[in-house]
């Protein structure tokens, strides 16, 4: 028994070895690891059947899975770097709140959360069920029978069958790779009729079981609908793939080259193990929700409290029919904690980082705004509190540009706005006259500016800097608490927003007539795609339009370093572009150019740290 627990520990010490190298790397290692070669995935091959609903084929070649953070979140086990899914270490994982666990080897874990992070570095099942008091001799086992028939043996239940209603290629997969060890997961999830399965001790009950399709084992899926098995019932079968070498696929090609029928991809389910098949979809099949970012999702997961497309759609009132995001669950017995239930309060406690949510009690209404007028392109006068991210660079005395602030002592803003000397700036915050500051403004130093080590100031690519503010004396903040002052998401993936998405503008920027605004307008501007047919050669990576090709609504000079400001389907606002440049202010046929900020994230997250400007961790 001793030699068994010495084992034990060492292979958990080893799986915190593993997940150890995954953690996030400090600033000053963000060079070694940024020189790191990117994770290699095998090449997608052209489809050999295509239809309306799955493709395009630009995005199968970017042989997408759910481990690809750009389009899909993480697991609360895993955290994004350098655009995949890496493992954490367990103790990163939450346990306020959290159900216990107990694993295979007796032990009891404190979150569902903490034992997912210990398989997800071994690769291997760890998980037993949810309880309080772990024994050895307790604990989950599944097996597959001669028929196919899927078996559990779960503690407090005792030797069930799986019931034929809700199983899926998704569960199918995670049985397989379990029992079998094959790779690729199942070619056929089946059913066979309960009267004709010929095995001893035949159990009489049956159990629903759901899976997301990433489980190492059905021990870390959902149960529901514990029930005696009546005759002429059908139960789940498992037909794994086996694959002993690669075939000429005639169907949907998997990124980890299991090949599926066409007319299951896109479909909501995880038919290929890998989510590669729900990756890529111009439509959805059948009741599946269709994320904006092309990622199909079962529809049991709208509104069920995880949010599952970037922007939130999934979990918005307008999805959920009016009802508040997370109120919608499927109805499960008491007797079974649901993981998804677990993940869900584990993503709750992992954002906790505010932003993107103005204080709606700070923004004063201004009694006289007939009289104003428009100064900006297109734009109108804010209310004096109302963009409450928006600072002011002031330049020896003199505002020229813009920035957003991201919370903590971070502001962003465009490199040609600043140079390496910050004793020549300070910055602004909660400025509506740009001239006179009001009663809630906060002007504080600038400690260090960070500009983008490739910025061309003859081409403005790259043209991103960060402003790192002064302390308060004897604090660790940088402003004192200011209600009129709010931090803006950053956006870690550049599908966040898709085009034609309305975000606004916001700045003291020159009219057409050249003449500067003193009061802070915005406008709303549309998101243009393809906007290398506007400027050819001058368009580069890490810049994006935004605008009117009639020229009505555009930022101008005075505006750089500005926001352009995207909200998602929950009311989450995230900093999506920074003022660049553009051809003259509001020419017809030449949008506005920006710094996409999505794109620079990493570089951002180096910089000022993992938890400073990450919403989703």
């Amino acid at each position: 028994m001793r030699s068994s627990r010495i084992q034990e520990t060492l292979l958990l010490l080893l799986a915190l070895l593993l997940t150890h190298t995954t953690s996030l790397p400090t600033p000053q290692e963000q060079s070694r690891v940024s020189n790191l070669p990117p994770t290699q995935a095998p090449t997608q091959a052209p489809l050999p059947r295509q239809d309306s609903v799955v493709g395009p084929p630009l995005c199968l070649g970017r042989n997408l899975t759910r481990h690809t953070c750009s389009h899909t979140f993480c697991s609360p086990w895993e955290r994004c770097l350098k655009g995949m899914c890496v493992c954490k270490i367990p103790y990163q994982c939450p346990s306020e709140e959290q159900a216990f666990v107990c694993g295979l080897n007796g032990r009891r874990y404190s979150s569902y959360c903490q034992v997912m992070a210990v398989s997800c570095a071994s690769k291997k099942p760890f998980m037993s069920h949810f309880a309080k008091k772990c024994t050895e001799s307790q604990v989950f086992s599944s097996s597959l029978g001669q028929q196919g028939q899927v078996g559990l043996d779960l503690p407090g239940s005792g030797a069930l069958l799986v019931c034929e209603e809700g199983w899926n290629t998704a569960a199918a997969n995670v049985i397989c790779r379990d029992q079998r060890g094959d790779k690729l997961g199942a070619r056929l999830a089946g059913s066979e009729s309960y009267d004709s399965i010929s095995m001893d001790d035949k159990p009489y009950r049956c159990l629903r079981v759901r899976c997301q399709g990433y489980e190492n084992s059905l021990a870390e899926c959902s149960f529901s609908g514990l029930r005696p098995i009546a005759r002429g019932d059908r139960v789940a079968t498992a037909t794994c793939y086996n694959q002993t070498k690669e075939e000429a696929c005639a169907g949907f090609l998997c990124v980890n080259r299991k090949c599926v029928e066409t007319e299951t991809a896109c479909d909501g389910v995880d038919d290929c193990g890998d989510l590669s098949d729900e990756m890529c979809c111009q439509q959805c099949r059948g009741d599946a929700f269709r994320c904006p970012s092309g990622v199909c999702v079962s529809r049991e997961a709208v509104g069920d409290g995880v949010q599952d497309c970037l922007d939130g759609v999934d979990e918005s009132r307008q999805e959920t029919g009016g009802r508040f995001a997370g109120t919608h669950h499927p109805v499960i017995e008491k007797k079974f904690i649901s993981p998804r239930n677990e993940i869900q309060i584990a993503k709750k406690t992992l954002m906790t980082l505010q932003c993107g949510r103005p204080n709606l009690t700070m923004v004063i209404r201004e009694e006289d705004s007939r009289t104003r007028h428009k100064r900006v392109v297109g734009g109108v006068p804010a209310k004096p509190t109302q963009i409450q991210w928006q600072v002011a660079i002031e330049d020896n005395g003199k505002v020229d540009c813009g920035g957003a602030y991201l919370g903590g002592c971070w502001v962003l803003t465009a490199a040609h706005c600043v140079r390496p000397r910050p004793n020549n700036f300070m910055v602004k915050f909660s400025v509506w006259k740009k001239r006179s500051p009001q009663g809630t403004t906060d002007i504080v130093p600038v400690k260090e500016i960070h500009i983008h080590y490739k910025f061309d100031s003859g081409t403005y690519e790259n043209d991103i800097a960060l402003i790192e503010l002064k302390k308060l004396p004897f604090e660790e903040r940088c402003l004192e608490q200011n209600p009129a002052v709010s931090a803006v998401c950053v956006p870690w993936s550049q599908q966040l927003f898709q085009p034609n998405h309305t975000c606004s503008i916001s700045g003291w920027g020159r009219n057409k007539e050249g003449k500067s605004a003193n009061e802070l307008l915005w406008a709303n501007v549309s998101l243009i795609p393809d906007c290398e047919k506007y400027y050819k050669d001058r368009f580069k990576p890490g810049m994006m339009c935004a605008g009117d090709l009639d020229g009505d609504v555009d930022s101008c000079q005075g505006d750089s370093g500005g926001p352009l400001v995207c909200e998602d389907s929950l009311g989450v606002s995230y900093l999506w572009g920074i003022v660049s440049w553009g051809e003259e202010c509001g020419a017809v046929g030449f949008p506005g150019v920006y710094t996409q900020v999505a794109h620079y994230f990493e570089w951002i997250r180096g910089i000022t740290g993992w938890d400073a400007i990450t919403r989703h961790l």
